[in-house]
């Protein structure tokens, strides 16, 4: 599971599950590419310090993903200033939890668009180099809860399940090109962003009482799928989506 002298591109790179995939790719051997928002450049740059002390390259780039000029641009010049992307990980996201009832229409509109047309857009215009090469890797983040439902989630799980049944899509019509697009669906992670969440007792606790293994992820426990469905030895794998859940969405 290696994937030596590959370009990897991760959306959403600067901190948890973002910064996890970017270490264990650079680890694996890829030069590796961190996007994060604008004005989250210095976390960005961070992680870029370390793989590079890894003695793999890293280019840093400030991108919003709900802006499709954004992400052509950053994949210009990704192409030009370090080379081909090999491979794709469509990681930036956000969560914003309200009761359905209460879901406002602005929060709506940036979850979705970040979390899905973020996710369609990225994809579409990396692929579109990949398509001429005949050769890439696509991997979606999704959730479990794009396989679930869960409280207070509407418009993240409508989101994350887009990028299930979207993950299956892109495979049908990019295999002819020979890429490969899968999905990671992890369940809760514990990372610096979700932390203040397991600090309520009634959600943690909750949240345990669902996953057999009994215990929250960490994002060590996450990365392997990913390294793996970017390698060779998922070559003949797509339009699969790889839950990572501790046995949630086995009940």
């Amino acid at each position: 599971m290696r994937v030596d002298n590959r370009i990897a591109f991760i959306t959403g790179a600067g901190s948890g599950l973002g910064k996890a995939f970017a270490m264990a790719l650079a680890e694996a051997g890829a030069d590796v590419v961190i996007s994060e928002l604008p004005g989250r450049e210095s976390a960005a740059e961070g992680v870029a310090e370390v793989i590079r002390q890894l003695g793999r390259r890293a280019l840093t780039l400030s991108l919003d993903v709900r802006d499709v000029d954004m992400i052509e641009a950053a994949v210009e010049l990704i192409e030009r200033d370090l080379g081909p992307i090999d491979i794709a990980v469509t990681n930036a996201g956000i969560n914003i939890t309200q009761p359905t009832l209460e879901v406002t229409e602005e929060a709506w509109d940036r979850v979705l668009d970040t979390n899905l047309k973020g996710v369609f857009f990225t994809a579409q215009r990396v692929a579109r180099r990949m398509a001429v090469r005949k050769r890439g890797k696509i991997i979606n983040i999704a959730s479990q809860n794009g396989l679930v439902g869960y409280r207070d989630r509407a418009s993240y799980c409508s989101a994350k399940g887009g990028v299930v049944n979207l993950t299956r899509l892109l495979a049908i019509e990019l295999a002819p090109f020979n890429i490969q697009v899968n999905a990671v669906a992890p369940t809760f992670v514990f990372t610096p962003l979700t932390g203040p969440m397991f600090e309520d007792d009634g959600f943690r606790e909750d949240v345990l009482s669902r996953i057999p293994l009994g215990r929250i992820a960490v994002p060590e426990e996450i990365v392997g799928s990913v390294v793996f469905l970017a390698s060779a030895a998922a070559d003949m794998i797509t339009g699969h989506t790889l839950v990572v859940d501790g046995g949630w969405t086995a009940q």
